[in-house]
């Protein structure tokens, strides 16, 4: 494994299946990008030990089910390099805030007291964003730097080197990523955005019963869906 490899700070499964996308010329540049955008006093989220933290938190052999969100929350103390996730003590963003009522319509788990999502993603769900980065305050600003070539890559090896993984596709966005996905060795249910903006398409969905009985079907642990308070 190259020096360059081994100074970038992820997960050693994930470092290992990626090895080859950290050698790219993008990846470079999307590091000197971060760097200068930094120099010149901007601010980015999520804060830099955060912007790997969906990798961190669920190993590649341990990935189950990915759900793909755009680009991480622009506010102050609310990116936390899970997508949708947003830490304790902060106000849940309005996404978020639909995705637990349609869990307590689909399973009947009420509505946690916070919007801290890791509980899901030790349990194997990877929470990804599109793009890894954000300037403060200005929502897919980063959406040209090089982070979908990274996080494309990332879908492609999910589905060529795994089985039988969930894919949850919320928004034409996510469904666009579609096309990265072998559909004869995965499942992908879509729906609109659980965002107000998208308006109640996405309440009645039932993702989150229907992901934990096709993981069942495979002799897989369900997801606890709920969030420990």
């Amino acid at each position: 494994m190259s020096e360059k490899v081994q100074n970038v700070q992820i997960e050693e499964s994930w470092k290992r299946v990626l090895s080859d996308e950290f050698e790219q010329p993008y990846f470079a540049a999307i590091k000197a990008f971060l760097v200068q955008e930094k120099k010149a006093g901007k601010t980015i989220y999520p804060p830099g030990p955060l912007i790997f933290n969906a990798f961190n938190t669920t190993p590649f052999d341990a990935v189950k089910v990915v759900i793909l969100g755009q680009d991480p929350y622009h506010n102050p103390g609310e990116a936390m390099g899970l997508c949708f996730s947003a830490p304790r003590g902060v106000r849940m963003p309005p996404s978020l805030v639909n995705i637990f009522r349609e869990i307590e319509r689909d399973l009947g788990i009420p509505a946690p007291a916070h919007g801290d999502l890791t509980h899901w993603a030790k349990q194997g769900v990877l929470l990804l964003n599109a793009m890894l980065t954000v300037e403060a305050g200005k929502p897919t600003s980063h959406q040209k730097i090089g982070w979908q070539t990274f996080t494309d890559a990332v879908i492609r090896r999910i589905s060529d080197l795994k089985e039988g993984v969930v894919f949850l596709l919320w928004g034409n966005f996510a469904k666009g990523k579609k096309a990265l996905i072998d559909e004869t060795r995965h499942y992908v249910l879509t729906a609109p955005h659980p965002s107000p903006l998208a308006g109640d398409g996405f309440m009645g969905c039932g993702h989150f019963s229907r992901t934990n009985e096709i993981l069942e079907k495979q002799g897989l642990a369900p997801i606890d869906w709920s969030l420990p308070a």
